[in-house]
């Protein structure tokens, strides 16, 4: 693909060895737009070691001499990622990355293609100057560090536990129906599935905690990673918690939160975070449980 770039820069393909430096990218961007950053390396890395995902032909780095100072790439056929580095912004370079996003995602069959970028930042103020429309508003939400675990136990009946290798069929068929009632994407495939979860760098069983039943049943699930940050401090993030359709209201999903920020906080998190968005209806629960939003974020699309 063409990608036509101001004069004295060049580009090519990434490889699995820029994952690093990608990293910076994205961490310098967040960091001038947000005041931090809770991209880590395990999350490009888990990414780009999808089954289904190939890298040479999703990304393209942009370089000043052997400097990587942008980077594009197209995740899902409709799905894109971006960083150009704050004090190169203003060239020229995001619009010619969001080209060759948009003729990449047209090669791939998609009728559409977008991102999720800070509000107000200047990658959504450009996405909107190039005709990107708002598709729904997101918002990062984060536990406290002073806040106190109130207990919420499980209703009667209903038990919590480690995943093992066997459950996770299961749990990918738990995840990705509850997540497809709203979510306008294709079933991730088991294998690409995993390599986000249990395969990710770092994983290890009770980042997995199933519910179920007194029968046995699966009905609930909640995956929760940690990050280390550059003061030394350790953070957790509940990247997906659901409740089988039949069981909600009930009080699992409260319970399944509390678990999952008790775990974390025994496995030495200070903080606590996740992410949501209108299609899903769930900033409320979150925020009682004592979560609140520290950023909002814009989902834009582009028709192709």
């Amino acid at each position: 693909m063409e990608l036509h770039l101001p004069a004295g820069l060049t580009h090519r393909p990434l490889t699995l060895a820029d994952a690093p430096v990608v990293l910076g990218l994205i961490a310098a961007e967040e960091v001038h737009d947000l005041g931090e950053s809770s991209m880590t390396l395990e999350d490009v890395e888990a990414d780009w070691a999808r089954p289904s995902y190939d890298i040479a032909s999703s990304t393209v780095g942009v370089l000043e001499g052997d400097r990587l100072i942008a980077y594009a790439d197209l995740s899902t056929p409709t799905v894109a990622y971006t960083a150009v580095l704050p004090e190169e912004q203003g060239r020229g370079i995001g619009t010619a990355l969001a080209a060759w996003l948009q003729a990449r995602a047209r090669s791939a069959g998609a009728d559409r293609v977008g991102t999720q970028v800070p509000q107000d930042s200047a990658a959504d103020r450009l996405m909107r100057d190039l005709g990107y429309e708002l598709v729904w508003t997101a918002w990062d939400l984060e536990l406290p560090p002073e806040t106190e675990i109130a207990a919420r136990p499980l209703p009667a009946g209903f038990a919590l536990a480690d995943a093992g290798p066997d459950d996770f069929a299961d749990a990918w068929t738990l995840l990705e129906d509850a997540f497809l009632e709203w979510a306008d994407r294709d079933r991730q495939s088991f294998d690409d599935f995993g390599a986000r979860v249990w395969e990710r760098p770092g994983y290890e069983p009770w980042n997995l905690r199933l519910v179920r039943d007194a029968r046995g049943e699966l009905v609930g699930a909640t995956h929760v990673h940690l990050s280390g940050s550059g003061d030394g401090s350790v953070s957790a993030y509940v990247a997906k918690v659901a409740v089988r359709l039949d069981h909600r209201g009930r009080g699992l999903a409260p319970a399944m939160l509390v678990d999952a920020f008790g775990a974390a906080r025994a496995h030495g998190a200070t903080r606590s975070y996740l992410s949501t968005d209108t299609r899903a209806g769930a900033r409320g629960l979150y925020e009682r449980v004592g979560m609140v939003v520290t950023s909002t974020w814009v989902n834009r699309s582009k028709r192709l």
